[in-house]
């Protein structure tokens, strides 16, 4: 391992446990319960949780953390590859759609892993969705948005016949018509225990639709809108409601108490959407007639660091508070994202809140606690409301990027694209077109020759993958050191939330010639 690198890592495992910063991290403080001192280590800033969630228990007699000695970075090339692409996805789509396939991954960091990430075409309507899902305070809000998000974006699309066709199906206990084609990795899983309770809320959603009289459905802008937030108050509802099934219960308290961002992006023909609440990041790869290469991003941070955003925050509520609403960069305190799903503890009054945990059977094994923020006077502080972005889609648009915090407090907008297009270019190189007139055996040997020697440079496939190994492996130069790369992905998870978060990547490849023969018909031609 190079001396920085090990360095730098083996330091840090060495020290206690009290407060770590480097660059742009920060991480959580302590708090004290009964005899115990409970750490919650959530990485990277933009998203900081200083409540503790997932917790290690540390005695005021002995630090139960792993040293030095516990660390081994002698993980193969081999083992590297294999973490790295087990969550691999890649879809292509029928042509001649907008959108010709998307690559996916997901690297974890937290135990279970706090991202999700979901695609799906629509069927009674039009268009793809993809969407990235960065919990807090565990894994079950982003776990259930991931999974009941886009049914609510589906349906509000819908026309009023189609909804009332849904709706006497469901009356008469016949087949409902089909919503959506999920794109699921096989890992992907679901909440079996409580899929009821979500399909009779979301059909108490369509009714309210089917009752609102729009003819032809809403517009994707409204629609996306609607949901998020109709989705939200779901999820703060259903923990209020008794439940007879304690097992219910209980998901639906952890949903509730954690938290979730998001980001969805709607695509039909050259026309995209994209919704986002906190801070996950939806960039665009644009290539001008002379090939250079920008990035345009179409989402805004939901953060401190977003200037809009506490304007809005601290005009929502009373003068008094002006100083106390946003402190130390967060969201009273102690939340970094300003905008997000679930976190009841930032919008039910106290004595809601009082209420539902008396009434719970047991919530200490659910990592839920009786903690109120300094300051709390005038909920709720925080919103699911999401922002809306339209673009066109043009020629030169090539690709869109989604991903959690993760990989943007690796690496920058602009070194995204740079690295999903050198990548795409590597891909081409490595599939050159054969012609029929060359199809000779001395030619077929020279021709594998070269892409053997391609395969060489380019590691992955999968080009969210590729972000991801140059997210936590490479350098200041932006060259992937294998040491580090090694070192980073063989950290015991208590270590490995220091260093990085959760990492999920969505890329969505665009369609060139169909883009084109969009505008072209749009002429006439």
């Amino acid at each position: 391992m190079s001396r920085p690198v090990s360095g730098w890592i083996l330091t840090s495992v060495k020290q206690s446990a009290v407060l770590v910063r480097r660059g742009r991290r920060d991480y959580s403080q302590c708090m004290t319960r009964k005899t115990h001192l409970r750490w919650k280590s959530k990485t990277v800033a933009p998203i900081c949780l200083c409540y503790p969630v997932h917790q290690a228990v540390i005695s005021r007699d002995r630090s139960y953390r792993h040293t030095a000695e516990d660390v081994h970075f002698q993980r193969l090339p081999e083992q590297i590859n294999y973490i790295l692409r087990a969550n691999e996805q890649s879809y292509k789509l029928p042509d001649p759609n907008t959108v010709l396939k998307f690559e996916s991954n997901v690297l974890a960091s937290n135990t279970p892993c706090e991202d999700r990430r979901s695609a799906a075409t629509c069927l009674q309507t039009k268009g793809h969705m993809f969407g990235i899902f960065d919990g807090h305070a565990g894994s079950a809000c982003a776990h259930s948005v991931s999974e009941r998000l886009f049914y609510y974006i589906a349906v509000s699309l819908m026309s009023q016949d189609t909804l009332q066709e849904i709706e006497s199906a469901t009356e008469r206990m016949r087949p409902v018509l089909p919503i959506m084609q999920w794109h699921k990795h096989k890992n992907d899983y679901t909440y079996r225990e409580i899929a009821s309770l979500y399909v009779d809320h979301l059909r108490v959603y369509w009714q309210e639709l089917i009752d609102l009289d729009n003819e032809s459905g809403m517009s994707p802008a409204d629609a996306m809108s609607y949901a998020f937030q109709r989705l939200d108050s779901d999820i703060s509802l259903e923990a209020q409601v008794p439940a007879e099934n304690e097992m219910v219960k209980n998901l639906t308290l952890q949903i509730a108490f954690s938290g979730a961002t998001a980001c969805v992006s709607h695509i039909h023909g050259v026309n995209l959407h994209v919704a986002n609440t906190g801070d996950c990041r939806a960039v665009l790869g644009v290539q001008d007639a002379h090939g250079a290469w920008s990035a345009l991003p179409l989402t805004a941070d939901h953060n401190a660091f977003n200037k809009s955003e506490v304007q809005r925050i601290r005009s929502e509520h009373p003068t008094s508070e002006e100083q106390t609403v946003v402190t130390d960069q967060r969201l009273l305190g102690i939340l970094m994202p300003f905008r997000a799903f679930g976190d009841v503890r930032f919008k039910w009054s106290e004595e809601l809140q009082q209420s539902v945990l008396k009434n719970a059977c047991n919530i200490e094994p659910l990592n839920i606690y009786q903690y109120y923020p300094a300051n709390y006077y005038t909920p709720p502080y925080l919103t699911a409301k999401p922002e809306i972005t339209y673009h066109k889609l043009r020629p030169q648009d090539k690709f869109l990027v989604m991903a959690s915090d993760g990989l943007w407090d690796m690496l920058e907008n602009q070194e995204v694209v740079r690295l999903v297009a050198e990548h795409l270019s590597e891909v081409r190189l490595q599939e050159p077109q054969v012609s029929v007139e060359k199809r000779s055996l001395g030619y077929m040997h020279n021709l594998l020759l070269k892409r053997r020697t391609r395969r060489i440079s380019l590691q992955d496939q999968n080009v969210a993958t590729h972000l991801i190994r140059h997210a936590i492996g490479s350098n200041e130069d932006g060259e992937i050191e294998q040491e580090k790369l090694a070192a980073m992905l063989s950290l015991p998870e208590d270590l490995s939330r220091m260093y990085r978060d959760d990492i999920t990547v969505t890329v969505v490849l665009f369609n060139t010639n169909a883009i084109e023969s969009h505008y072209k018909e749009e002429r006439g031609e």
